[in-house]
């Protein structure tokens, strides 16, 4: 019998994430910033990378694109892990009692390759997951049905006895979907409720 199962997300149910923090210190105008983070290096030019396509490819056009922004653009290619701040509150304790509590763990991101390289080995909590799909090491990002098909098939899990969690609706839809229970993240003490109820936790 396979074992019951546990899915997460990363970027805000086990990290917190803004895309506005590694330029911060750098930009005194807070109208600057905004027009930055609007045209510049927004959230849609970001996702290129989540989806594959390298910073090789795109920072040099974005540098060509907007010359006197060229050091902040350099910053998101060097410092990207300064836009994550640190775990959500409660998420990390709840990976280790489900891991404590034998539950496989598996995680899906929409991360991008070059960016999931630099931080996965300044965490080790994620030694804890059996396995983790990034998107853009995939070319397949969270809603699309086909990563929720590989997740299934590469993680060897039964669809009907695993729970996804996810903070974007849009994800956990396409989770549930593929077959998988979903749980929009909110905070960790809602989550870890959830996580009683389906019996993965006693609770405290």
């Amino acid at each position: 019998m396979i074992p019951r199962s546990v899915i997460f997300d990363v970027g805000k149910v086990l990290f917190d994430w803004d895309l506005r923090l590694p330029f911060a210190p750098h930009v005194a105008d807070a109208a600057e910033l905004d027009w930055f983070m609007a045209n510049v290096v927004t959230p849609e030019w970001h996702f290129q990378h989540d989806a594959g396509r390298p910073l090789a490819d795109m920072v040099p056009e974005r540098r060509a694109e907007f010359p006197d922004y060229a050091h902040l653009i350099d910053i998101y290619a060097t410092r990207f892990n300064d836009s994550i701040p640190g775990p959500v509150p409660g998420s990390l304790e709840l990976v280790e009692r489900l891991d404590a509590a034998g539950v496989p763990l598996f995680a899906i991101t929409n991360f991008g390759h070059d960016f999931w390289e630099g931080f996965r080995p300044t965490q080790p909590i994620f030694d804890r997951f059996r396995d983790i799909i990034v998107s853009g090491t995939e070319k397949l990002m969270k809603p699309d049905p086909a990563i929720y098909r590989l997740a299934i098939e590469r993680f060897g899990i039964d669809p009907a006895e695993a729970l996804f969690i996810d903070d974007v609706a849009a994800n956990v839809a396409g989770a549930e979907a593929a077959g998988i229970a979903g749980h929009q993240f909110k905070d960790a003490e809602i989550l870890e409720r959830e996580l009683v109820e389906r019996g993965y936790l006693t609770g405290q």
